[in-house]
Protein backbone atom coordinates (compact mmCIF):
# COMPACT_ATOMS: atom_id res chain seq x y z
CA UNK A 1 0.00 0.00 0.00
CA UNK A 2 1.47 3.04 -0.72
CA UNK A 3 1.50 6.69 1.14
CA UNK A 4 -1.38 8.13 -0.68
CA UNK A 5 -4.20 4.48 -0.23
CA UNK A 6 -3.08 5.27 3.29
CA UNK A 7 -4.25 8.87 3.58
CA UNK A 8 -7.13 7.87 1.75
CA UNK A 9 -7.83 4.77 3.73
CA UNK A 10 -7.35 6.71 6.78
CA UNK A 11 -10.67 8.93 5.48
CA UNK A 12 -13.86 7.08 5.97
CA UNK A 13 -15.01 5.77 2.33
CA UNK A 14 -18.30 7.76 2.46
CA UNK A 15 -16.20 10.99 2.47
CA UNK A 16 -13.59 9.92 0.13
CA UNK A 17 -13.20 12.39 -2.92
CA UNK A 18 -13.17 9.96 -5.39
CA UNK A 19 -14.09 12.03 -9.01
CA UNK A 20 -13.33 16.04 -8.75
CA UNK A 21 -17.00 17.56 -9.10
CA UNK A 22 -17.14 19.84 -12.32
CA UNK A 23 -19.86 22.38 -12.21
CA UNK A 24 -20.25 23.09 -15.82
CA UNK A 25 -24.23 24.33 -15.96
CA UNK A 26 -25.58 27.72 -14.86
CA UNK A 27 -29.20 28.42 -13.63
CA UNK A 28 -30.66 30.79 -15.74
CA UNK A 29 -34.66 31.74 -16.88
CA UNK A 30 -35.60 28.19 -15.76
CA UNK A 31 -33.12 26.72 -17.48
CA UNK A 32 -29.71 24.84 -16.30
CA UNK A 33 -27.44 26.48 -19.37
CA UNK A 34 -24.12 25.17 -20.45
CA UNK A 35 -21.17 26.65 -19.41
CA UNK A 36 -18.54 25.97 -22.20
CA UNK A 37 -16.08 29.12 -21.08
CA UNK A 38 -13.42 29.39 -18.75
CA UNK A 39 -13.51 27.58 -15.19
CA UNK A 40 -11.81 27.69 -12.19
CA UNK A 41 -10.20 24.65 -9.79
CA UNK A 42 -11.77 24.33 -6.51
CA UNK A 43 -9.13 23.30 -3.95
CA UNK A 44 -10.05 21.90 -0.42
CA UNK A 45 -7.08 22.81 2.22
CA UNK A 46 -7.54 19.88 3.52
CA UNK A 47 -4.95 17.10 2.42
CA UNK A 48 -5.61 13.90 0.86
CA UNK A 49 -1.65 13.23 0.82
CA UNK A 50 0.78 12.12 2.72
CA UNK A 51 2.62 15.40 2.47
CA UNK A 52 0.58 18.12 2.09
CA UNK A 53 -1.32 18.78 -0.99
CA UNK A 54 -4.65 20.70 -1.77
CA UNK A 55 -7.32 18.61 -2.94
CA UNK A 56 -8.97 19.05 -5.80
CA UNK A 57 -12.75 19.17 -5.16
CA UNK A 58 -14.33 20.09 -8.87
CA UNK A 59 -14.34 23.37 -11.11
CA UNK A 60 -17.18 25.98 -11.40
CA UNK A 61 -17.07 28.56 -14.59
CA UNK A 62 -15.82 31.49 -14.10
CA UNK A 63 -18.38 34.16 -15.92
CA UNK A 64 -18.27 37.50 -16.57
CA UNK A 65 -20.45 40.54 -17.34
CA UNK A 66 -22.26 38.87 -20.09
CA UNK A 67 -24.28 36.33 -17.68
CA UNK A 68 -24.43 38.55 -14.99
CA UNK A 69 -26.55 40.52 -17.00
CA UNK A 70 -28.36 38.09 -18.58
CA UNK A 71 -29.38 36.77 -15.38
CA UNK A 72 -30.64 40.30 -13.81
CA UNK A 73 -32.71 40.87 -17.14
CA UNK A 74 -33.77 37.38 -16.45
CA UNK A 75 -34.85 38.39 -12.87
CA UNK A 76 -36.15 41.66 -13.80
CA UNK A 77 -38.71 40.26 -16.34
CA UNK A 78 -40.23 37.65 -13.76
CA UNK A 79 -40.97 40.71 -11.30
CA UNK A 80 -42.31 42.61 -14.71
CA UNK A 81 -43.05 45.31 -12.19
CA UNK A 82 -44.80 43.68 -9.87
CA UNK A 83 -46.92 42.14 -12.67
CA UNK A 84 -45.43 38.37 -13.13
CA UNK A 85 -46.30 34.86 -12.72
CA UNK A 86 -44.06 34.91 -9.19
CA UNK A 87 -44.75 38.33 -7.58
CA UNK A 88 -48.57 37.58 -8.49
CA UNK A 89 -48.78 34.08 -7.63
CA UNK A 90 -51.41 32.64 -4.68
CA UNK A 91 -49.78 32.48 -1.40
CA UNK A 92 -51.03 28.79 -1.18
CA UNK A 93 -48.76 27.87 -4.43
CA UNK A 94 -45.68 29.54 -4.03
CA UNK A 95 -45.92 27.72 -0.36
CA UNK A 96 -46.43 24.43 -2.43
CA UNK A 97 -43.42 25.39 -4.46
CA UNK A 98 -41.46 25.79 -1.43
CA UNK A 99 -42.75 22.87 0.16
CA UNK A 100 -41.60 21.02 -3.37
CA UNK A 101 -38.23 22.37 -3.07
CA UNK A 102 -37.83 21.15 0.66
CA UNK A 103 -38.44 18.05 0.33
CA UNK A 104 -36.13 17.58 -3.01
CA UNK A 105 -33.36 18.96 -0.64
CA UNK A 106 -34.04 16.55 1.85
CA UNK A 107 -32.58 14.12 -0.58
CA UNK A 108 -29.31 16.11 -0.78
CA UNK A 109 -28.36 15.78 2.35
CA UNK A 110 -25.34 13.36 2.52
CA UNK A 111 -23.52 14.82 -0.48
CA UNK A 112 -24.13 18.26 1.47
CA UNK A 113 -22.72 17.23 4.42
CA UNK A 114 -19.52 15.68 2.92
CA UNK A 115 -18.81 18.91 0.72
CA UNK A 116 -19.04 21.45 3.92
CA UNK A 117 -16.71 19.56 5.29
CA UNK A 118 -14.24 19.46 2.62
CA UNK A 119 -14.83 23.28 1.13
CA UNK A 120 -14.88 24.69 4.67
CA UNK A 121 -13.27 22.47 7.08
CA UNK A 122 -16.52 22.54 9.23
CA UNK A 123 -16.76 19.34 11.63
CA UNK A 124 -19.25 16.57 10.71
CA UNK A 125 -21.60 16.90 13.75
CA UNK A 126 -21.72 21.31 12.87
CA UNK A 127 -22.12 20.21 8.67
CA UNK A 128 -24.73 17.99 10.02
CA UNK A 129 -26.32 21.08 11.68
CA UNK A 130 -26.10 23.20 9.60
CA UNK A 131 -27.60 21.26 7.15
CA UNK A 132 -30.50 20.67 9.85
CA UNK A 133 -31.06 23.85 10.63
CA UNK A 134 -32.01 24.73 7.05
CA UNK A 135 -34.65 22.69 6.58
CA UNK A 136 -35.79 23.71 9.61
CA UNK A 137 -35.61 27.34 9.25
CA UNK A 138 -37.34 26.94 5.57
CA UNK A 139 -40.01 24.79 7.10
CA UNK A 140 -40.43 27.64 9.98
CA UNK A 141 -40.36 30.68 6.85
CA UNK A 142 -43.45 28.48 5.54
CA UNK A 143 -44.97 28.33 8.93
CA UNK A 144 -44.55 32.33 9.42
CA UNK A 145 -45.45 33.27 5.88
CA UNK A 146 -49.07 31.04 6.36
CA UNK A 147 -49.68 32.79 9.65
CA UNK A 148 -48.40 36.48 8.18
CA UNK A 149 -51.39 35.51 5.19
CA UNK A 150 -53.58 34.58 7.57
CA UNK A 151 -53.53 38.11 9.36
CA UNK A 152 -53.24 40.08 6.56
CA UNK A 153 -56.96 38.51 5.40
CA UNK A 154 -58.64 40.70 8.82
CA UNK A 155 -58.95 44.12 9.77
CA UNK A 156 -56.78 45.55 12.07
CA UNK A 157 -56.56 49.41 13.73
CA UNK A 158 -53.10 51.41 12.45
CA UNK A 159 -53.22 54.50 14.39
CA UNK A 160 -56.28 54.61 14.80
CA UNK A 161 -57.46 53.12 11.36
CA UNK A 162 -59.30 50.46 10.51
CA UNK A 163 -57.21 49.07 7.82
CA UNK A 164 -56.49 45.77 6.04
CA UNK A 165 -52.72 45.58 5.70
CA UNK A 166 -51.16 43.08 3.19
CA UNK A 167 -47.38 42.88 2.74
CA UNK A 168 -46.06 42.04 -1.23
CA UNK A 169 -42.83 41.78 -3.07
CA UNK A 170 -40.66 44.57 -3.28
CA UNK A 171 -38.57 43.72 -6.50
CA UNK A 172 -35.47 41.65 -7.81
CA UNK A 173 -32.89 40.81 -5.21
CA UNK A 174 -29.15 40.00 -5.40
CA UNK A 175 -28.17 37.85 -2.58
CA UNK A 176 -24.71 37.21 -1.35
CA UNK A 177 -23.76 34.87 1.09
CA UNK A 178 -21.29 33.79 3.42
CA UNK A 179 -18.65 31.13 3.31
CA UNK A 180 -18.72 30.00 6.53
CA UNK A 181 -22.16 29.20 7.36
CA UNK A 182 -22.95 28.87 2.83
CA UNK A 183 -25.86 26.96 3.79
CA UNK A 184 -27.60 28.03 6.37
CA UNK A 185 -26.86 32.05 6.58
CA UNK A 186 -27.22 32.35 2.80
CA UNK A 187 -30.63 30.52 3.03
CA UNK A 188 -31.75 32.89 6.09
CA UNK A 189 -31.53 35.57 3.24
CA UNK A 190 -32.89 33.84 -0.02
CA UNK A 191 -35.67 31.67 1.52
CA UNK A 192 -37.80 34.56 2.75
CA UNK A 193 -37.04 36.55 -0.51
CA UNK A 194 -37.97 34.50 -2.64
CA UNK A 195 -41.52 32.80 -0.63
CA UNK A 196 -42.69 36.48 -0.79
CA UNK A 197 -42.33 37.01 -4.22
CA UNK A 198 -39.31 38.47 -4.76
CA UNK A 199 -37.28 37.07 -8.67
CA UNK A 200 -33.85 36.28 -6.87
CA UNK A 201 -29.84 36.34 -8.34
CA UNK A 202 -27.93 34.52 -6.29
CA UNK A 203 -23.77 34.34 -6.41
CA UNK A 204 -22.72 31.46 -3.93
CA UNK A 205 -19.64 32.41 -1.63
CA UNK A 206 -15.46 31.53 -2.66
CA UNK A 207 -15.67 28.62 -0.48
CA UNK A 208 -18.66 26.59 0.38
CA UNK A 209 -19.56 27.01 -3.43
CA UNK A 210 -19.75 23.37 -5.08
CA UNK A 211 -22.22 22.33 -2.01
CA UNK A 212 -24.75 24.29 -4.11
CA UNK A 213 -24.61 22.00 -7.20
CA UNK A 214 -26.49 19.21 -6.20
CA UNK A 215 -29.73 21.27 -5.04
CA UNK A 216 -29.57 23.11 -8.63
CA UNK A 217 -32.16 20.72 -9.98
CA UNK A 218 -34.17 21.26 -7.49
CA UNK A 219 -34.33 25.11 -7.88
CA UNK A 220 -34.70 24.63 -11.07
CA UNK A 221 -37.80 22.33 -11.43
CA UNK A 222 -39.56 24.05 -8.33
CA UNK A 223 -40.02 27.33 -9.27
CA UNK A 224 -40.59 29.59 -12.25
CA UNK A 225 -38.46 30.48 -14.65
CA UNK A 226 -36.37 33.53 -13.75
CA UNK A 227 -37.37 33.52 -10.37
CA UNK A 228 -34.03 32.09 -8.94
CA UNK A 229 -30.97 32.76 -10.95
CA UNK A 230 -27.75 31.15 -9.94
CA UNK A 231 -24.23 32.53 -10.87
CA UNK A 232 -20.74 32.09 -10.48
CA UNK A 233 -17.32 33.98 -10.70
CA UNK A 234 -15.80 36.25 -8.75
CA UNK A 235 -17.53 39.12 -7.01
CA UNK A 236 -16.32 42.08 -9.00
CA UNK A 237 -16.86 40.17 -12.26
CA UNK A 238 -20.40 39.04 -11.30
CA UNK A 239 -22.01 41.63 -9.06
CA UNK A 240 -20.40 44.52 -10.28
CA UNK A 241 -22.28 44.74 -13.34
CA UNK A 242 -25.39 43.31 -11.70
CA UNK A 243 -25.57 46.62 -9.42
CA UNK A 244 -24.52 48.73 -12.18
CA UNK A 245 -27.50 47.86 -14.04
CA UNK A 246 -29.91 49.17 -12.00
CA UNK A 247 -31.90 46.11 -12.02
CA UNK A 248 -31.46 45.24 -8.63
CA UNK A 249 -34.23 46.64 -5.66
CA UNK A 250 -32.37 44.78 -3.06
CA UNK A 251 -28.83 44.10 -1.65
CA UNK A 252 -28.83 41.03 0.46
CA UNK A 253 -25.60 40.20 1.61
CA UNK A 254 -23.40 38.71 4.71
CA UNK A 255 -19.87 39.60 4.77
CA UNK A 256 -17.91 43.00 5.32
CA UNK A 257 -19.15 46.60 5.43
CA UNK A 258 -16.74 47.39 3.00
CA UNK A 259 -17.82 45.42 -0.13
CA UNK A 260 -21.25 46.60 0.98
CA UNK A 261 -20.53 50.25 0.71
CA UNK A 262 -18.36 49.75 -2.50
CA UNK A 263 -21.58 47.53 -4.37
CA UNK A 264 -24.67 49.90 -3.19
CA UNK A 265 -21.87 53.18 -4.96
CA UNK A 266 -22.38 51.47 -7.74
CA UNK A 267 -25.79 51.16 -7.98
CA UNK A 268 -27.39 53.93 -10.40
CA UNK A 269 -30.17 54.95 -7.77
CA UNK A 270 -28.37 53.78 -4.32
CA UNK A 271 -31.13 55.94 -2.42
CA UNK A 272 -33.85 53.76 -3.11
CA UNK A 273 -31.65 50.57 -2.88
CA UNK A 274 -33.01 48.20 -0.26
CA UNK A 275 -30.18 47.17 2.67
CA UNK A 276 -30.33 43.33 4.08
CA UNK A 277 -27.24 43.23 5.75
CA UNK A 278 -25.21 41.06 7.85
CA UNK A 279 -21.90 42.63 8.92
CA UNK A 280 -18.39 42.55 11.06
CA UNK A 281 -18.25 42.37 14.43
CA UNK A 282 -15.92 43.25 17.15
CA UNK A 283 -17.91 41.01 19.94
CA UNK A 284 -16.49 41.36 23.89
CA UNK A 285 -17.04 38.86 26.88
CA UNK A 286 -16.61 40.90 29.75
CA UNK A 287 -15.87 38.74 32.91
CA UNK A 288 -16.47 40.37 36.51
CA UNK A 289 -14.98 38.77 39.29
CA UNK A 290 -17.59 36.76 40.94
CA UNK A 291 -17.96 34.83 37.98
CA UNK A 292 -18.27 30.98 37.95
CA UNK A 293 -15.00 30.40 36.25
CA UNK A 294 -15.61 26.72 35.32
CA UNK A 295 -18.93 28.10 33.05
CA UNK A 296 -17.25 31.17 32.20
CA UNK A 297 -14.48 29.53 30.42
CA UNK A 298 -16.71 26.89 29.14
CA UNK A 299 -18.47 29.44 27.12
CA UNK A 300 -15.96 31.80 26.24
CA UNK A 301 -13.89 28.49 24.58
CA UNK A 302 -17.77 28.34 22.56
CA UNK A 303 -17.79 31.80 21.78
CA UNK A 304 -14.43 32.18 20.73
CA UNK A 305 -13.35 28.94 19.14
CA UNK A 306 -16.57 27.37 17.56
CA UNK A 307 -15.99 26.78 14.10
CA UNK A 308 -12.50 28.13 14.59
CA UNK A 309 -13.94 31.44 15.61
CA UNK A 310 -14.84 32.16 11.90
CA UNK A 311 -18.34 33.32 12.96
CA UNK A 312 -19.11 37.38 13.06
CA UNK A 313 -21.26 36.24 16.50
CA UNK A 314 -17.85 34.52 18.06
CA UNK A 315 -16.21 36.43 20.94
CA UNK A 316 -13.45 38.47 19.40
CA UNK A 317 -12.30 40.00 22.60
CA UNK A 318 -12.27 39.43 26.59
CA UNK A 319 -12.39 41.64 29.16
CA UNK A 320 -11.12 40.42 32.67
CA UNK A 321 -11.45 42.13 35.87
CA UNK A 322 -8.02 42.71 37.39
CA UNK A 323 -8.97 40.50 40.57
CA UNK A 324 -9.17 36.86 38.19
CA UNK A 325 -7.28 37.77 35.75
CA UNK A 326 -4.19 35.51 36.80
CA UNK A 327 -6.49 32.85 37.54
CA UNK A 328 -8.74 32.51 34.50
CA UNK A 329 -5.90 33.15 31.79
CA UNK A 330 -3.92 29.99 33.56
CA UNK A 331 -7.29 27.84 33.76
CA UNK A 332 -8.25 29.34 30.11
CA UNK A 333 -5.04 28.16 28.41
CA UNK A 334 -5.46 25.21 29.70
CA UNK A 335 -8.29 24.53 28.01
CA UNK A 336 -7.59 26.07 24.74
CA UNK A 337 -4.61 23.82 24.74
CA UNK A 338 -6.56 20.88 25.44
CA UNK A 339 -8.55 21.14 22.24
CA UNK A 340 -7.92 18.85 20.06
CA UNK A 341 -7.26 19.31 16.09
CA UNK A 342 -7.90 17.26 13.06
CA UNK A 343 -9.91 15.97 9.90
CA UNK A 344 -13.52 17.53 9.86
CA UNK A 345 -14.93 13.55 10.17
CA UNK A 346 -12.73 12.54 13.02
CA UNK A 347 -14.39 11.76 16.44
CA UNK A 348 -13.81 14.68 19.34
CA UNK A 349 -12.10 17.04 16.96
CA UNK A 350 -12.69 20.57 17.88
CA UNK A 351 -10.56 22.30 15.77
CA UNK A 352 -9.63 21.75 11.66
CA UNK A 353 -8.28 22.99 8.83
CA UNK A 354 -9.10 26.61 8.33
CA UNK A 355 -10.79 27.19 4.06
CA UNK A 356 -8.35 30.30 3.09
CA UNK A 357 -5.11 29.32 2.27
CA UNK A 358 -3.74 33.20 3.58
CA UNK A 359 -5.81 32.97 6.67
CA UNK A 360 -2.51 31.45 9.14
CA UNK A 361 -0.27 34.14 7.74
CA UNK A 362 -2.73 36.94 8.58
CA UNK A 363 -3.27 35.59 12.15
CA UNK A 364 0.68 35.06 12.18
CA UNK A 365 0.60 39.40 11.39
CA UNK A 366 -1.70 39.45 14.16
CA UNK A 367 0.00 37.97 16.84
CA UNK A 368 3.82 39.25 15.85
CA UNK A 369 2.18 42.83 15.55
CA UNK A 370 0.75 42.22 19.03
CA UNK A 371 3.77 40.87 20.79
CA UNK A 372 5.63 43.14 19.32
CA UNK A 373 3.80 45.90 21.49
CA UNK A 374 3.97 44.21 24.62
CA UNK A 375 1.76 41.16 24.37
CA UNK A 376 2.78 37.40 25.43
CA UNK A 377 1.19 34.43 24.31
CA UNK A 378 0.25 32.78 27.24
CA UNK A 379 -0.66 29.37 25.71
CA UNK A 380 2.19 26.81 25.47
CA UNK A 381 0.21 25.40 21.79
CA UNK A 382 -0.57 29.56 20.89
CA UNK A 383 0.68 30.12 17.06
CA UNK A 384 1.76 26.60 16.47
CA UNK A 385 1.05 26.01 12.89
CA UNK A 386 1.04 23.61 9.63
CA UNK A 387 -0.04 24.49 5.79
CA UNK A 388 -3.27 24.70 6.43
CA UNK A 389 -4.13 25.72 10.54
CA UNK A 390 -3.20 27.93 13.25
CA UNK A 391 -3.21 26.96 16.64
CA UNK A 392 -5.09 29.84 18.88
CA UNK A 393 -3.21 31.97 20.55
CA UNK A 394 -3.89 33.49 23.39
CA UNK A 395 -2.81 37.17 23.16
CA UNK A 396 -2.11 39.10 27.61
CA UNK A 397 -2.01 41.65 28.07
CA UNK A 398 -3.64 43.89 25.14
CA UNK A 399 -4.12 48.02 24.77
CA UNK A 400 -5.37 49.75 21.52
CA UNK A 401 -2.25 50.30 20.13
CA UNK A 402 -2.25 46.74 18.75
CA UNK A 403 -3.88 45.71 15.35
CA UNK A 404 -5.81 42.81 16.90
CA UNK A 405 -7.79 44.88 19.43
CA UNK A 406 -9.12 46.45 15.95
CA UNK A 407 -9.40 44.05 13.37
CA UNK A 408 -11.98 41.12 13.19
CA UNK A 409 -9.84 38.23 13.45
CA UNK A 410 -12.64 35.77 11.97
CA UNK A 411 -10.13 32.55 12.98
CA UNK A 412 -8.46 30.79 15.95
Amino acid sequence: MNAIEKVMNAIPKEFQITTPLVQDTYLVNGELKKWTGKTTAVYSTISSTEEYEPTLLGSIPFMGEAEALEVAESAQNAFNNGQGLWPTMKVVDRIKCMENFVAQMKTTRAEVVKLLMWEIGKTLGDSEKEFDRTIEYINDTIESYKELNSQSAHFSKVQGINAMVRRGPIGVVLCLGPYNYPLNETFTLLIPALIMGNPVIFKPAKHGVLLISPLLEAFRSCFPKGVISIVYGRGREIASPIMRSGKVDILALIGNSKSAIALQDQHPNKNRLRLVLGLEAKNPAIILPDADLDLTIQECIAGTLSFNGQRCTALKIIYVHENIAAEFNKRFAEKVDALAFGNPWEKGVSLTPLPETEKPAYIQELIDDATGKGAKVINAKGGEHSDNFIFPAILFPINKDMRVYHEEQFGP
